[in-house]
């Protein structure tokens, strides 16, 4: 997986970062029980402070999307993954703000079918 992360953006690096592993697990870039690179290693490959990668990862460990093993680095969590964050909170404001970019529900609900089709494995096999 290539994390394409824009030092020149207003949303902080550790952000990038977690959307980023959250969209490759949900694509199946990244797969459960995938061993991800060490904190020193990304942000070497990055080329940020590993204070910023260690607190990208955190919070997705916080969110249950990685698991951290002190013998075995840290890991993809195994699917599903259960995230402590309101999910149903976040995609009602998610829909919102597409619904008031794009009121046509048509439109909206063909959006909405590309992304999921982008996050379906058995398509891709």
């Amino acid at each position: 997986m290539i994390l394409e992360i824009d030092p020149h953006s207003e949303e902080p690096i550790y952000l990038q970062l977690r959307k980023q592993i959250i969209l490759g697990i949900a694509r199946g870039e990244l797969a459960p029980n995938e061993q991800l690179p060490t904190v020193r290693q990304f942000a070497n490959e990055l080329g940020v402070n590993t204070m910023t990668v260690s607190k990208g990862y955190q919070q997705l460990r916080e969110e249950g999307y990685l698991l951290t093993d002190r013998r075995k680095g840290t890991v993809v969590a195994p699917l599903p993954v259960h995230s402590k964050k309101n999910s149903e909170e976040n995609l009602t404001l998610v829909l919102a703000e597409l619904y008031l970019a794009e009121p046509d529900d048509q439109k909206l609900q063909d959006k909405i079918e590309t992304i999921l089709n982008s996050f379906r494995r058995d398509e891709k096999q």
